[in-house]
Parts: C-alpha cells; sequence; structure tokens
C-alpha cells in the first residue's frame, strides 16, 4: 500500500502547495474577502475528483459484465495513468520555479474580473491533480492485486493528510525542507510504480486477449522470491514485481524505466555563457584624420521588470 500512499502524498502535496500560494497571495494583497471564493473552488475539484474515481471504479465492477471488458478497461486506464504521471513529474521539474509567478499572474487578472473568476482560476488549478490522482491511485491500486478496497483507500487518504500537513507547515513557515529534492526522489519512485502500472496493463491486454504471449513467461524465480513473503508483497505491491512475468511484461517494464529514469534524473544542461565582446581595434595613423568612435546611445534604458518569484521549492512559503 505504500504506492498508494505516496500517489497522495505526492500529488496531495502539489496541490496543498499550489492553493498556500494562492491564499498568501491574497492575504498579503489585502484580499481575504475572495478567500471564501478560492475554498469554493477547491472544495468542488476535490468532490468532482472524488465522483471521478468512484465511476471508474463503478464502471469497472458494475457496468462491465464481462471478464474480458473489465481486463480491457483496467488495461486502458493502466496505460493512461502512465502517460499522466510522466507528464506530471515532468512537468513539475520544469515549472516548479515559474508556477508561483503564473499563478500569482492569473489570480491577479481573475480578482479584476470577479468572485467567480478567482473560484474557477482556484478550481482549475487543483482539478488537475485530482483527476491525476483518482486515475492513478486506480490503476496502482489494481496493479497491486488489493483493488480499491478499504487499506489501499487509507492508505492514499494517509498520503493527502500528510501532504496538507506539510503544507500548511510550510505555510507558517514551521518547517523548511528542499522540495527540489523531494520531488526529484518521489518523482523517481513513481516512475518505478509507474513503470509496475504499465506492466499490469501489457498483463490485462493479454489476458483480453488484444495482446499475445499470456503463457510465455520471462522467467520464473518463486523459490527465490516468495510472494507470500514480506519483501515479495512489497515489491509487487510497489513496483508490481513478480516472480513469474511474462515476456511482453518484462519488455514493458524496462522499456519504459529505464529510459525514464535516465531523462528525469539527468541534469539539465546549463545555459552557455555569451562570449566575451572583442576589444576594439587599436586607433592609427593622425589622430586628427582618424575618424571618431561613435558616441555611446543616450537614450536611458528602459526599468527591467522584477523576476517573478520562484515557487517554494527550496525553501517555506513565507507566512502571510
Amino acid at each position: 500500500m505504500f504506492a498508494t500512499y505516496l500517489i497522495g502524498l505526492r500529488e496531495g502535496l502539489e496541490a496543498t502547495l499550489v492553493v498556500s500560494i494562492l491564499v498568501a497571495f491574497l492575504v498579503k494583497s489585502q484580499r481575504r474577502d475572495r478567500l471564501p471564493q478560492v475554498w469554493a473552488g477547491v472544495g468542488l475539484a476535490v468532490a468532482l475528483s472524488v465522483v471521478f474515481g468512484w465511476l471508474i471504479e463503478y464502471t469497472s465492477t458494475s457496468l462491465l459484465a464481462r471478464s474480458e471488458d473489465r481486463e480491457l478497461f483496467e488495461a486502458v486506464t493502466s496505460v493512461a495513468a502512465v502517460v499522466f504521471v510522466t507528464w506530471m513529474i515532468f512537468w513539475m521539474r520544469k515549472a516548479a520555479r515559474t508556477i508561483a509567478g503564473e499563478l500569482r499572474g492569473k489570480l491577479t487578472e481573475a480578482l479584476a474580473v470577479g468572485s467567480l473568476a478567482v473560484a474557477g482560476m482556484a478550481f482549475l488549478a487543483v482539478i488537475r491533480e485530482g483527476l491525476e490522482t483518482a486515475l492513478i491511485f486506480y490503476s496502482a491500486a489494481q496493479s497491486a492485486a488489493g483493488g480499491t478496497g478499504a487499506g489501499a483507500l487509507l492508505s492514499l487518504a494517509g498520503g493527502v493528510a500528510t501532504a496538507v500537513v506539510i503544507g500548511f507547515l510550510l505555510y507558517r513557515s514551521a518547517l523548511k525542507i528542499n522540495l527540489s529534492k523531494f520531488f526529484t526522489w518521489t518523482g523517481a519512485l513513481l516512475i518505478l510504480v509507474a513503470a509496475g502500472i504499465l506492466k499490469y496493463g501489457v498483463h490485462d491486454f493479454q489476458e483480453a486477449g488484444v495482446l499475445p504471449g499470456l503463457n510465455n513467461q520471462a522467467f520464473d524465480i518463486s523459490s527465490t522470491l516468495d510472494p507470500n513473503a514480506w519483501y515479495g508483497a512489497l515489491l509487487a505491491g510497489m513496483f508490481n514485481i513478480t516472480a513469474a512475468p511474462t515476456v511482453l511484461e518484462m519488455i514493458a517494464w524496462v522499456a519504459y524505466a529505464v529510459p525514464v529514469l535516465v531523462l528525469f534524473l539527468r541534469k539539465p544542461a546549463s545555459p552557455a555563457r555569451p562570449a566575451a565582446p572583442a576589444a576594439p581595434p587599436a586607433a592609427t595613423g593622425d589622430p586628427a584624420t582618424t575618424p571618431a568612435e561613435p558616441a555611446a546611445a543616450t537614450t536611458p534604458a528602459e526599468p527591467t521588470e522584477p523576476a517573478a518569484a520562484e515557487a517554494p521549492t527550496t525553501t517555506a512559503t513565507q507566512r502571510a
């Protein structure tokens, strides 16, 4: 169940940081009267995310009668969850330093429009995280062979609750953690979780008859990796590492995990420094006949705008 806890922690902390940025901006701008609209938008986003998660579970358990249809549905949702996970971790790494400035700019525009725009802006900022959480949670819980039962739901709720506590302490400046390293490590773990979800999706495609090779096992290490032991259950629950996978399952796991991990952990190239301007050639000849250097422009330079505030990726959000 650690995989579902990790999903709740990661997605919950992203949503909590977004909300804390919005709340801090309104408080510092002396616009506390707009806080109810922000909380209304957040609440609606959470409610719709819960409904979306229930709809996925209801479709799988009640609307699909044939086992082949259920397997195909779970396979499709697994692939969609892997796409969302991959997009989310790379987007967060790229946008972490500018998300605060972008959110504040959008909120400023929403304040000029009215209360509904403020609520809508908060709703859109949170709903993406909520829908991703519902889809990824369903796929991770299914791949762990435990289903979306009480244990999986409690693990997810525990991760979200932990994220809310961390976000509140960051907002109150009572806790300082390196969020950049946090998102890097959790992102790497989620890539392995996503590889397990993809492996599970391939297995479902095989059971649904879409892909061949259901009985072609890559290896069988049941004597070494006991699925009933605690370590076997841990590996299967977190990364869907099983003792007797099929060939296509292992190909999918390795083909996804290795290149995505390499791309994610690779440090971005530092921007090249501009070349130093060449020194002007020494003047020669008669000074009276040598043309003078053109005078420097006297037009005053335009004032540069202040840099956008960075998101709280390395330090805590300042106390309002």
